[in-house]
């Protein structure tokens, strides 16, 4: 899954791709390296993030993504980049386009312009609206776990047993959307890595990814250049990529089926030798 951030203050890229057109040479970029799946986002969700109005998402990402749908369902997708001949997107090969976000409106909209997942970052909500549009669209969803939100998730994270606590709020999870119409076959679950945890709290979850593929759903994970890295090893923002990729490999190894990635091309071949190993013997 390559990032996709149609924003002028995310972590990572702020301001780099918040034009359509620029956002829209990047996601091909990015498919040409070997994306596939986009996640689109418009509202940054960092530590402290201000969240912004609905209407000013909407114009941030709604072109965007019908721009990408338009080019990727295009016969022969001939107006995808080739940035080397052994990196070619095959014609034939289906790109999905995910809408980040916390409101139903820009995720209705997003799946009405041709978007097929919503990456909710807000999953822990008591409100049922999100799921419902959700519901509505057939549409895949990626329920990730938080504890609080975007501005205020990082005061004071606390847990008993962060590992225990994410797999019961998964399988609590999935029972509520049941209930909203929503079947296990369209969720994929995301541990939240940053999002309300310490650093002690996303070493623990990585080291036990493999927990929760007992809930027999894809997982994904989402550590690419985040700051808990910088923490451990006091790397700078453009020093994260080997250890972003460390936590990658391992996560396959360990059963995770999705990587959000900024680094896309590089992750890919990562991944592609850890899937080319022979399975560990867990003991």
């Amino acid at each position: 899954m390559g990032v996709v951030n149609v924003t002028p203050d995310s972590f990572s890229d702020g301001g780099k791709f918040f034009s359509p057109a620029k956002a829209v040479a990047h996601a091909l970029e990015l498919v040409a390296q070997g994306a596939e799946i986009l996640d689109i986002g418009g509202e940054s969700t960092r530590p402290g993030a201000e969240p912004v109005s609905e209407a000013e998402e909407l114009r941030r990402v709604i072109p965007v993504i019908e721009k990408l749908a338009k080019i990727l369902n295009k016969p022969g997708r001939d107006a995808l980049p080739r940035v080397r001949a052994d990196r070619q997107v095959s014609p034939t090969k289906a790109i999905l386009i995910s809408i980040d976000t916390m409101k139903p409106a820009v995720a209705r909209a997003a799946l009405a312009a041709g978007a097929s997942i919503v990456n909710d970052v807000a999953a822990n909500r008591s409100s049922d609206a999100m799921w419902k549009v959700v519901a509505e669209f057939h549409a895949g969803y990626i329920c990730m776990h938080a504890q609080g939100s975007p501005r205020t998730m990082q005061k004071n994270p606390a847990y008993k047993n962060v590992v225990r606590e994410v797999g019961d709020f998964f399988r609590e999870r999935l029972k509520q959307l049941d209930a909203a119409g929503i079947s296990p076959e369209q969720v994929a679950f995301d541990p939240g890595i940053g999002f309300g945890k310490t650093l002690e709290h996303n070493l623990q979850l990585l080291a036990d990814l493999r927990r929760f593929t007992k809930l027999r759903r894809p997982l994904l994970l989402g550590v690419s250049r985040k700051s808990f890295i910088g923490k451990l090893l006091g790397a700078t923002l453009n020093e994260r990529l080997p250890a972003s990729l460390a936590c990658a490999t391992l996560a396959v190894a360990d059963g995770v089926q999705i990587i959000r990635a900024h680094d896309v091309a590089e992750t890919v071949q990562a991944v592609r030798m850890a899937e080319a190993l022979p399975a560990r013997k867990k003991n």
